[in-house]
């Protein structure tokens, strides 16, 4: 923010300092937590960083060229190494061979350490914060030898707002995007309408009004990013109703209606994703049922799980949205499901005959399946069957 030097205004600038103070002070207390360190490397000279941030990179030993790159953006009053490692990023950038940038924003840029974006200056394409974040990239894609086509961008809170910024005024260099507990792009461009409006009530547009906006951010025509939205039913920093209105700002820039295609749940949460005319999936919303204002992670390491748990606002929930939004980029896999516990049936061997389990062959029945000999065909000689996976039958229990 430029600082105005006329005395005459100096009073008025005390009073923006206190109402920024106390409109934010909720969000950064909030996001405030405990950081863990992780093994980033600083990058400096990146370019002329009008927005005036510090550049952290996570690049796994012998990445070969050609990987993907993710930008992770902190919340407010985060850290970049903390961050990265707390929300699960560093490990899944271990796991499937991914190089991190993690900008970090600092106290002189917001009074609260918040990616600033709300304020004009900081959120169009070629100036102040995302011009930072965009001169980052080109220097860890240069450096890292990443593959230009799979560029993506994600961020909790402050920076899940800054996520949906980068999308709207860089579509040409990111792929896809996942924001937690974030904002539309362009829902504010004042502290009081940032706080007031968009954090505490929601702003409701149009889909086509929500649109418009990223639009207008960079005269861009497509392809667009495709969206991954979090968000905590329980949020009580950023109205959850949030969630809605940036499934609507993305569902229309990609030609999509505001009727989900499917609808299901992940790890028992309701999930839904919606499609381009061409059936191709472009936006899914996650809403973790009774959370808070947070970042859901999983930890532990077994398929599908990443994060740490320790920042009070990075939430142990069993779903790891960083992993989740991977899959949704075409980046991971699904995790299979939990092995269901087998199911055994004992039944005489007509019975079971008669239900699919097993089938008759010269008077004796057998198994579906292991094709095991159960004895003879009738009604009076029972077998135990268990089934292992669907259709396949053995003997016992």
């Amino acid at each position: 923010m430029t600082q105005v030097t006329f005395s005459s205004w100096r009073p008025l600038m005390r009073l923006l300092r206190v109402l920024t103070t106390l409109a934010l002070l909720t969000l950064a207390l909030t996001l405030a937590g405990p950081a863990h360190a992780a093994a980033l490397t600083e990058v400096t000279g990146f370019g002329s960083n009008p927005g005036d941030l510090r550049m952290f990179t996570y690049v796994p030993p012998g990445l070969p060229a050609g990987r993907p790159l993710v930008v992770a953006l902190h919340g407010c009053g985060q850290n970049a190494a903390g961050y990265a490692t707390d929300s699960g990023w560093t490990e899944l950038a271990d796991r499937y061979a991914l190089a991190v940038l993690v900008p970090q924003t600092s106290t002189a840029n917001n009074i609260q350490g918040c990616f600033n974006w709300f304020l004009p200056g900081d959120t169009g394409r070629g100036a102040g914060e995302a011009l930072s974040i965009r001169q980052m990239v080109a220097r860890l894609a240069a450096d890292a030898g990443t593959d230009p086509a799979r560029t993506y961008v994600t961020g909790l809170s402050a920076g899940g707002a800054m996520t949906a910024v980068m999308l709207a005024a860089y579509p040409d260099v990111f792929a896809g995007g996942g924001i937690a507990a974030g904002l539309p792009y362009r829902c504010a461009t004042t502290v009081l309408e940032a706080t007031v409006n968009c954090m505490s009530q929601g702003v409701d547009l149009t889909p086509a009004q929500w649109g418009d906006k990223v639009r207008a951010a960079s005269g861009y025509n497509g392809p667009w990013p495709v969206v991954s939205i979090w968000h905590g039913t329980a949020d009580p920093t950023v109205n959850p109703v949030n969630l809605r209105e940036l499934a609507d700002q993305w569902t229309d820039v990609h030609g999509a209606d505001r009727t989900a295609d499917v609808t299901d749940t992940v790890n028992g949460y309701p999930h839904q994703v919606f499609r381009d005319a061409a059936g191709a999936a472009v936006v899914e919303t996650f809403s973790v049922t009774g959370m808070r204002h947070a970042q859901p992670i999983d930890p532990g390491t077994g398929p599908g799980q990443c994060g740490r748990a320790g920042d009070p606002y990075i939430l142990d929930v069993d779903v790891c949205a960083a992993y989740q939004m991977m899959v949704f980029w075409g980046l991971a896999t699904p995790a299979p499901g939990p092995t269901p516990t087998p199911v055994c049936v004992t039944a005489s061997n007509y019975a079971h005959t008669q239900a699919g389990r097993a089938h008759v062959s010269g008077g004796y029945a057998f198994a579906n399946g292991s094709n095991q000999a159960m004895g003879l065909w009738n009604a009076y000689v029972t077998s135990t069957l268990r089934e292992t996976s669907p259709g396949y039958f053995v003997v016992g229990c």
